[in-house]
């Protein structure tokens, strides 16, 4: 990730995914997924959801997202000389 990006707003994410499982749809397992994403739209995450659900047996049943900034502009500044 560069800092480019982190300045631009990316922060990392994390997503817990339930599903249900294809053949038994009693049974829920997990799936975590974690990228660097723009919050609070989630291109990323949602492109995936969307290839999920598009292209994988398993029905989504929740989806659990957590998001952590690592810095953000305000934080950020230039030192361009030591004193």
């Amino acid at each position: 990730m560069s800092l480019q990006k982190i300045l631009e707003g990316y922060s990392l994410v994390t997503a817990e995914i339930l599903y249900r499982m294809p053949d038994y749809q009693t049974i829920i397992q997990s799936y975590v997924w974690q990228e660097y994403d723009m919050v609070p739209d989630y291109p990323e995450l949602n492109g995936f959801l969307q290839f999920w659900e598009a292209k994988l047996d398993g029905p989504l049943y929740k989806v659990t997202v957590a998001h952590h900034k690592l810095v953000s502009p305000r934080e950020f500044r230039n030192i361009t000389s030591i004193q």
